[in-house]
């Protein structure tokens, strides 16, 4: 999230043990695989792959126990997929009896650029305790290094940092013991015909695979938190590959236990030494988890998860329309958060109602299979914040929904407000066609998150191919640009973009960018 979300709120947990019981009980067997290093490579510059840095390979991996290394030198090693997992070395001694430590320095990274440029340099405002490096000293050779650490890595760097002048140290046998929660047996084969959603489809399903561990972490490289953003998305690819639904069905009652003292929903929680609730609350994360019961009851028909956590959804909502004025127009002042998209300058007001809509839909349609007699007050408020967004946000001089006082125009808001149904479907597809036409205009998307959006847009306005396009245009060139998991940033206009600071601190295999194989495979693309 961004550098003001930093700030701390106040708040209160209250526990709800039978849903934390439920969400325990449904905690998933770990399947575990072995991986070996495919080959050494040298990382090389070259201006014309992204972040500057190319990975070339020099020789085959089995030749690594007869190479030695003494004080100085390096080994790069490529696994030759992307993995998570923890890693085992066997380290022998060459020449005389060790008389002093092994002093080694081992980096991980998912991407080249994470090999070549130290992280000593590193001057991004996320903490560099997330790089994936450390040092250690071994005292007795031979011997076994057992990592403790769980890695989201391709690329692995050994460096002796110090032996001593009389012996060296031959890496006999890397492996990488690789873990995951998603069942392959389970996935759903899809033969494309054709070849670029094809790999698209396939990274998607890497990327959702690595994600899926005792939850649906955001990211496996960097905080490993259950988010509720990233849960709606994966929870969506999910259903179309994996059917992984008793973990959907865990995450759901893990954000239903630890509401605060209002019912809020936190945007995210951590998962050890036990589950605790960050302080960060989000107001359309917290809407979005009416949107995931809503599609995890579509996908799965249980009925008795709905009626559970039907009070916890319909709670949500309760607290979304707080926020409303007296036009009915979500509040845009200094007191809010809420995420949408990471752009710097993006407001967030008409995106904000438009997903309070969406969501609201949402639950009119939950408290219809439920009989809750709340359901006409939804049906109603629904109207009038609709109502609402089409006399005070939409402009029809330019044509487009703007957002906050200085009337901005970007695609988020025209996105969310097509995705919630707001204009009949004719003019939304008019509005996704003149966005398209005049789209320096618009503040932009920056991350796949948005982007996910963006394409679903055009599909729900009947534009399919233009929906083909943007994907390849965007999951396919990240692919061209070396991706074999989708990264949590993206911008084909700004390759070394990162609002942190530095590349090196990006989560390149991320649970918000797999969500290609869930476009590609419920709308047939």
């Amino acid at each position: 999230m961004t550098q003001a979300m930093q700030r701390q709120e106040a708040v209160t947990i209250h526990k709800n043990e039978a849903f934390a019981a439920v969400a325990e009980q449904l905690k998933p067997r770990l399947i575990y695989r072995e991986c070996s290093p495919k080959q050494i490579v040298h990382v090389i510059k070259n201006e014309h792959m992204i972040h500057g840095w190319q990975a070339e390979g020099v020789q085959n991996a089995e030749d690594l126990a007869d190479l030695l290394f003494g004080k100085g030198e390096e080994v790069i090693l490529d696994f030759g997929e992307h993995l998570v997992g923890k890693l085992a070395i066997r380290i022998v001694p060459v020449g005389s009896p060790p008389d002093a430590p092994l002093h080694l320095q081992i980096t991980l990274g998912e991407m080249p650029v994470e090999m070549a440029e130290p992280f000593s340099e590193y001057n991004g405002w996320l903490s560099s305790s997330w790089l994936q490096e450390e040092r250690v000293h071994l005292d007795v050779l031979p011997g076994i290094l057992n990592l403790e650490r769980r890695y989201s890595f391709r690329y692995l760097k050994l460096k002796v940092l110090d032996t001593s002048p009389k012996y060296k140290v031959s890496f006999e046998e890397i492996s990488c013991t690789a873990v995951t929660s998603a069942d392959r047996s389970a996935l759903s084969p899809l033969i494309h015909t054709d070849p670029e959603l094809q790999a698209i489809d396939e990274v998607s399903v890497k990327t959702l695979e690595e994600c899926m561990q005792e939850v649906f972490e955001d990211g496996p490289k960097r905080d490993r938190r259950l988010w509720l953003g990233d849960l709606r998305l994966q929870a969506l690819a999910n259903y179309e590959t994996f059917s992984g639904n008793e973990l959907v069905k865990r995450c759901l009652y893990l954000f239903a236990a630890y509401p605060d003292e209002r019912g809020r929903i936190t945007a995210n929680l951590f998962m050890k030494p036990q589950v605790i609730a960050d302080d960060t609350y989000l107001y359309d994360y917290s809407l979005f988890f009416v949107a995931t019961l809503h599609d995890y009851f579509l996908a799965t028909e249980d009925l008795s998860t709905l009626e559970e956590l039907w009070p916890s959804a319909y709670r949500q909502i309760e607290l979304g329309l707080e926020r409303l004025d007296e036009r009915g127009i979500v509040t845009d002042d200094e007191s809010w958060w809420s995420f949408i998209d990471w752009h710097p300058k993006l407001n967030k007001q008409a995106p904000s109602q438009a997903i309070l809509i969406y969501n609201l839909k949402r639950a009119l349609h939950l408290a219809s299979l439920l009989g809750d007699e709340r359901k006409d007050e939804l049906e109603q408020v629904i109207g009038t914040l609709t109502q609402a967004a089409m006399e005070h946000l939409w402009d029809p001089e330019s044509g487009y929904f703007i957002s906050g006082s200085q009337r901005q125009v970007s695609y988020a808001s025209q996105i969310w407000m097509v995705l919630a149904g707001v204009l009949v479907p004719e003019h939304g597809k008019e509005l996704m066609l003149r966005l398209l036409d005049d789209e320096n205009s618009a503040i932009p998307m920056s991350t796949p998150y948005m982007v996910h959006h963006f394409i679903e847009a055009l599909i729900q306005v009947g534009e399919r191919e233009l929906a083909i396009r943007g994907m390849k245009k965007y999951w396919g060139q990240m692919i061209k640009d070396g991706a074999d998991t989708f990264w949590e940033l993206y911008d084909p206009k700004d390759k070394s973009f990162s609002p942190y600071g530095s590349p090196l601190i990006n989560s390149y295999c991320h649970a918000w960018s797999c969500t290609p194989t869930y476009l590609i495979r419920k709308y047939k693309l």
